[in-house]
């Protein structure tokens, strides 16, 4: 049993330990983001204790993310950590500006609605029922902050391309504002699987849809009709079938997303006549790929939650609800031969590299990002252990020295005992969320 000055020292350092532990939760209380430690210690450029995102705060476990992944393979293209890290500082309040690129039929109203419905904002978009676009404005100003068809229509044409929206999207966003302000444009958009891609927009076209209102505009002017010929007459090509879709050699949708996301005045725009066949691809797949790379983000419709976990940390922004994967879409429902798919395939053979690129990537900088806020935490829990062990110490009363000889707990020469773990009082578990939860 122990002497009643045995059970004083003991209990001293567990009430001063407990002092610490509630006056730290009445300053910093759970869900505060103004508590933070101070620390010089750096990893790869970020502190080590600014990951803004908790686990309780996610819509999606770890096991979530790893669901809809495919099996690990080894990257196919020399990736840079500048090409893998993504993260951008948008400021909302100043002058940034998220341009939303909407490719057809690659689930871009999915993602369009979930930017002016879905973030958690300071000042939310403003949309009244029945009106199509909704007002977002930054926080105490009336200037927007995106600018995509929900926001701001199709101010540069309906589908604008990357060639049309870099030339058109500075000069209306001066003309709405009536000032010009040196902004920094962060460039979005969503990709999908070619043939998947080609197949919606053949049953999308089948039911009526046209897109002939496009601009296409491409140094300073439309293309001709001998330039871009229609596939059809009349007033739309409803009823088309997909054989009549395929033999079109005018039509748009064939290797849509590298014509929309590379520069067309590098090939002569729509003059075919610049350039033979070969040049102008290899010319507008590298200009489209390196586009794509440079962008602040892309999402890919196959991979929802994923493309939901790095819009969030590229910009640090938060939706307030999950992403929907949904499969079952009227192109999953189409039966194909081998032989019509490999027709779409080779009528897209554009697409399908750059979709094998941009997947690529997509998924490198998933791992990436992942990988690093794994070690983020790893690092944040350490210093939040030596936090904790230098406020003991600070509040542990000095050990007395032991009479006699003897050499107990491994003291020498005679030294004090020496300090184990089992020394101090465990730090419960709720308090130790406390604290990660005050200074994530």
């Amino acid at each position: 049993m122990m002497d009643d000055r045995s059970s004083k020292l003991i209990l001293v350092p567990i009430l001063a330990v407990l002092f610490v532990m509630i006056g730290y939760q009445y300053i910093c209380p759970a869900g505060s983001n103004s508590c933070h430690f101070k620390t010089e210690e750096k990893f790869r450029g970020v502190s080590l204790l600014s990951t803004p995102y908790q686990d309780s705060d996610d819509f999606y476990r770890d096991q979530d993310l790893e669901d809809d992944s495919p099996p690990k393979l080894s990257s196919k293209f020399n990736f840079t950590e500048r090409d893998l890290d993504r993260h951008v500082e948008f400021n909302i309040k100043g002058d940034d500006v998220i341009v939303f690129l909407h490719i057809q039929k690659t689930g871009g109203t999915t993602f369009g609605r979930h930017l002016v419905r879905n973030i958690r904002l300071e000042q939310p978009c403003d949309c009244k029922p029945g009106q199509k676009k909704c007002t977002c404005h930054r926080p105490g100003k009336e200037e927007s902050w995106l600018f995509s068809r929900f926001s701001t229509g199709w101010s540069c044409g309906l589908h604008a391309d990357w060639t049309e929206l870099t030339n058109c999207v500075p000069v209306i966003m001066d003309k709405k504002e009536a000032r010009r302000n040196k902004r920094n444009f962060y460039y979005i958009t969503m990709l999908r699987d070619p043939v998947s891609r080609y197949l919606s927009e053949w049953k999308h076209v089948q039911r009526g849809a046209t897109w002939k209102t496009a601009l296409h505009m491409c140094d300073g002017r439309s293309p001709t009709q001998d330039e871009l010929p229609t596939c059809y007459s009349g007033d739309d090509w409803s009823g088309v079938t997909l054989t009549e879709f395929m033999n079109c050699p005018s039509n748009l949708a064939n290797n849509r997303q590298v014509r929309m996301l590379a520069d067309l005045s590098l090939v002569g725009c729509y003059n075919l006549s610049s350039m033979n066949e070969s040049q102008r691809n290899h010319i507008l797949l590298s200009s489209a790929m390196s586009n794509l790379k440079n962008m602040a983000f892309y999402g890919l419709t196959e991979f929802q939650r994923k493309t939901q976990y790095l819009f969030e940390r590229t910009f640090s922004l938060r939706f307030i609800s999950a992403f929907t994967q949904i499969n079952s879409t009227r192109a999953a429902n189409v039966d194909l031969s081998e032989t019509v798919r490999k027709r779409i395939e080779d009528l897209n053979y554009l697409d399908m590299q750059l979709y094998e690129y941009a997947k690529d990537l997509f998924l490198q900088r998933f791992q990436f990002t992942r990988q690093r806020e794994h070690q983020e935490v790893r690092l944040k829990r350490r210093e939040e252990k030596r936090w904790l062990r230098e406020q003991r110490d600070q509040v542990r009363p000095w050990p007395p020295k032991h009479r006699g000889g003897g050499n107990r707990g491994g003291r020498v020469g005679g030294g004090f005992e020496k300090e184990t773990e089992s020394d101090f009082p465990a730090t419960t578990e709720d308090y130790t969320s406390q604290v990660a939860r005050c200074i994530g």
